[in-house]
């Protein structure tokens, strides 16, 4: 498996929080508890004291959840080894249709990996996957796009008629069935029918969003021993009410220090992510199945048409802990107080939210996982391979855009004898322009810079012209319309990274389980937040 790394630099759309927490970490240090290397989740795993009674609860809650999920012996394994005192490599992601981007996967597969290197470090270690299943954004759920011959096939289920609840309480309904029975038209080959199978058994009518995405990754990942994590699990909810109870108790405080904390941010050139007012609080209520902001004023909480004296709401979180849900700031803290976590591997996004908990997590814990960001990868097929080769192209060429790519693609269009003569022109044109600038530079040098701006007007009029000549014969044949436009499906989708936009599922199918375990070596490699672009076959 060809495979060639790219920093986050090279990337497009790469936020420069997520560049410099990378590449410039002296600049972010003051938002963060710990150097973003694997090294660093070894030294706190060490110091880290996590209460034994908490530990064995949890571990009993997910026992019972992923047997539910169909996890096998590995994954029992591991909950073990986390009862008897192995700490917890997380990520997570929302629950979207057939496994959502395929980023979703990566991520799994990172932490599968970094907890087996932990473990063979010394630092026994479980990988677990957090599943947003108490997330609302139904509509950014309910589809994904599938990559097949060359185009780009969207799958989506209706929007549900109901008011709005957690996507792991969402029933998947009959529609189901016509885009189950329309992937199956696309698919060919043995291993597309196992996974056909696969989908049947785990994306039924009477499934939700959240048990469906579970049964999935239990089927594909728990051979590797993850441990799925449903939040939605009332008995979680329980564990946790002391820290939901703390966030609506300490609220002024703690909304004083992420004021600040912005501030801070806003200061150093980082935009924050969740935006945080004089009456934010952390937490949401859940009404009538629908969740609501709580918010802060006059002493009181409001959330829906209802305002309560604080020591009410105090009493019902205590009391019924299920009935509320973090916000994307205090979810960590919150998965952080149930489980012994000592990294995250999360996306760009991810990682600045915890710029901001971070002030969450020196108030209400003590303290704080190793932050990395997940592997990413840009998978590239047979077919595209030959088609980078053919125009003198690579990966990054498809992310310049569509304008950009037809030119380089049109430039390359060109018979080897005349391309040979534009070579030739530019040479002549670079010797002459040369010979001028010797001549006239003893006469007036203040002109050189003419010069150097005439050659440049030349040079961009000649490399035009190559391409409008490409262009023109490739006019009847229409071939680079149809490779760039296959180059941009596969790279480029929606001018996006294929890893947030395409289901992974259709590259497992040409991967097999061996290539996944080729991609879960890399997702671990020496230098952290890498983006590798795979050859598959």
């Amino acid at each position: 498996m060809d495979c060639r790394a790219l920093p986050p630099s090279s990337l497009p759309h790469t936020s420069k929080l997520i560049h410099d927490y990378v590449e410039n970490f002296s600049r972010l240090e003051n938002f963060y508890e710990h150097k973003p290397e694997l090294h660093s989740a070894e030294a706190y795993a060490r110091q880290l004291n996590f209460p034994a009674d908490r530990r064995r609860e949890v571990a009993a809650i997910l026992r019972a959840d992923n047997l539910l999920f169909g996890s096998g012996p590995e994954t029992e394994s591991n909950l073990r080894r986390l009862e008897n005192g192995a700490v917890a490599v997380l990520s997570g992601q929302q629950v979207g249709l057939f496994g959502g981007p395929a980023y979703a996967f990566y991520k799994a597969l990172t932490a599968i990996e970094s907890a087996r290197e932990l473990s063979l470090s010394g630092i026994e270690a479980v990988p677990i996957f957090w599943m947003a299943t108490e997330d609302h954004d139904i509509d950014e759920i309910r589809h994904t796009t599938w990559f097949y011959e060359g185009q780009l096939h969207k799958l989506v289920l209706p929007a549900p008629a109901a008011e709005a609840r957690p996507a792991g309480r969402v029933a998947l309904g009959v529609e189901i069935e016509a885009l189950l029975q329309e992937i199956e038209d696309g698919l060919t080959g043995p291993s597309g029918f196992e996974l056909l199978e696969v989908l049947r058994s785990s994306y039924t009518p009477q499934d939700t969003y959240g048990s469906a995405f579970a049964k999935l990754f239990a089927n594909l990942f728990s051979p590797q021993g993850l441990i799925l994590l449903d939040p939605l699990n009332p008995s979680l909810h329980a564990i946790a009410a002391p820290i939901l109870r703390q966030a609506l108790e300490r609220r002024d405080e703690l909304n004083d220090a992420l004021l600040q904390r912005d501030k801070e941010l806003e200061k150093a050139g980082y935009a924050p992510q969740v935006k945080i007012t004089s009456k934010s609080t952390l937490l949401f209520a859940m009404e009538d199945g629908k969740r609501e902001v709580i918010t802060a004023a006059n002493g009181k909480f409001s959330f829906g048409s209802k305002s309560v004296a604080r020591e009410q709401v105090l009493e019902q979180v205590s009391s019924n802990a299920e009935a509320f849900s973090p916000n994307a700031l205090l979810r960590p803290v919150m998965q952080d107080y149930l489980l012994p976590t000592v990294v995250y591997y999360g996306g760009p996004a991810e990682i600045a939210y915890f710029a901001q908990s971070q002030v969450l997590y020196k108030k209400l814990l003590g303290h704080m996982p190793v932050l990395l960001p997940r592997a990413d990868y840009t998978l590239v097929d047979p077919k595209a391979v030959r088609i980078l080769e053919k125009y003198n192209l690579k990966v990054e060429d498809a992310w310049l855009g569509s304008q950009a790519l037809y030119k380089k693609m049109y430039s390359t269009n060109v018979p080897k004898k005349l391309a040979r003569s534009f070579d030739a022109s530019l040479r002549q044109i670079e010797k002459s322009i040369a010979s001028l600038d010797e001549s006239i530079r003893g006469v007036d040098p203040t002109i050189q810079g003419t010069i150097a701006r005439a050659e440049k007007r030349i040079r961009y009029q000649v490399e035009k012209l190559r391409a409008k000549t490409g262009a023109a014969l490739d006019r009847h044949e229409k071939i680079i319309e149809l490779h760039a436009e296959f180059l941009e499906n596969l790279l480029y989708p929606h001018k996006g990274l294929q890893s947030r936009d395409l289901s992974f599922l259709p590259f497992l199918l040409r991967l097999g389980s061996g290539g996944l375990g080729e991609l879960q070596k890399l997702a671990c490699a020496k230098k952290t937040g890498q983006h590798y672009i795979v050859s598959i076959p």
